[in-house]
């Protein structure tokens, strides 16, 4: 079944460590293929929120970190959707950057689909999830990370 036509919104956020670690999960499409990669903390633009106001919420909801702010977005990026249960075909994603010692995230706001999808969590600097050989979205991820790294 194709997704339904709309477009869905969503902030991500690339939480570093000093060490220019980024927090990630391991997690699963939402689909039948269950396809399944490294993703940085973050989610759905709810109505009536800016891009920054769902990344806190979804920062606090995915890790238990509060945060009052966000700052600029340092990438978006526009993709189409091919998931077979999609409630969208297209989605628009703003990246955010957050600095923060290295914490153990917890799990207790996570939706009943997240503590199915989500299946591991770590720590990565570019070089890492690279070496890793596993799949990671967006495609640009290492070289945020190594910017972010970079203090930039």
């Amino acid at each position: 079944m194709a997704p339904a036509p709309g477009l869905r919104r969503s902030s991500r956020i690339i939480l570093v460590d000093a060490d220019g670690a980024a927090l990630l999960f391991f997690t699963a499409a939402p689909d039948s293929s269950r396809w399944s990669r490294w993703i940085t903390p973050g989610g759905g633009v709810d109505p009536g929120e800016t891009h920054e106001q769902a990344a806190i919420r979804e920062l606090f909801e995915e890790t238990g970190l509060v945060v009052d702010g966000v700052g600029e977005s340092v990438f978006s990026i526009d993709f189409d959707v091919a998931w077979d249960d999609a409630d969208h075909d297209h989605g628009h994603a703003e990246y955010y950057v957050v600095r923060c010692e290295r914490f153990e995230p917890v799990s207790t706001n996570w939706t009943d689909d997240e503590h199915i999808d989500v299946t591991a969590h770590g720590w990565f600097t570019a070089d890492e999830l690279l070496a890793s050989g596993q799949p990671f979205e967006p495609y640009d991820l290492p070289r945020l990370l190594r910017r972010t790294a970079a203090g930039a």
